[in-house]
């Protein structure tokens, strides 16, 4: 039997692979009702043999670290859709992974779990540079953002 390999979806995922380190502003939100500025870093290579982008990142505030994640993103072949697994920190469960599309040089993804909507947006505005919005929901329908980042690769 021949074995499946990566095919050009899985080469999409390439776009986030590196080293990044990420401005980020935190909106108000329950968790945290004054909001502030951090900093990021995501560490992001490609594994089990190209299938995968495995996402490893960290939040600072001034020196400590205070927030960490692990992501896995794959491609759905058969509901073709890109996936988001993420766990962090926080030790949230949310279920099913987040579903996603690319537009052009953005890669969104949306998911629904108990605790509302979230929508994540990831977009590659230079050659080592992308953007990343995170926003949540109660309906699905009037969003709220939740942080914005620049990140750039080193």
């Amino acid at each position: 039997m021949q074995m499946p390999k990566p095919d050009a979806n899985h080469e999409k995922l390439h776009a986030m692979v590196g080293t990044w380190d990420g401005k980020e502003k935190m909106y108000p939100s329950p968790a945290d009702p004054e909001g502030c500025e951090s900093a990021g870093v995501v560490r992001a290579e490609m594994g089990l043999d190209g299938f995968f982008l495995i996402s490893n990142y960290e939040q600072k505030r001034g020196e400590a670290v205070v927030f960490k994640g692990h992501g896995v993103y794959g491609h759905d072949s058969v509901a073709k859709k890109y996936t988001m697994h993420w766990f962090d920190t926080i030790g949230s469960d949310f279920g099913a992974p987040a579903m996603g599309d690319w537009d052009g040089d953005t890669l969104t993804f949306v998911h629904k779990s108990h605790y509302g909507h979230g929508r994540y947006t990831y977009e590659f505005i230079a050659d080592g540079v992308y953007t990343f919005k995170m926003e949540s929901s109660q309906d699905g329908e009037k969003w709220s953002p939740m942080m914005d980042a620049t990140f750039r690769r080193r």
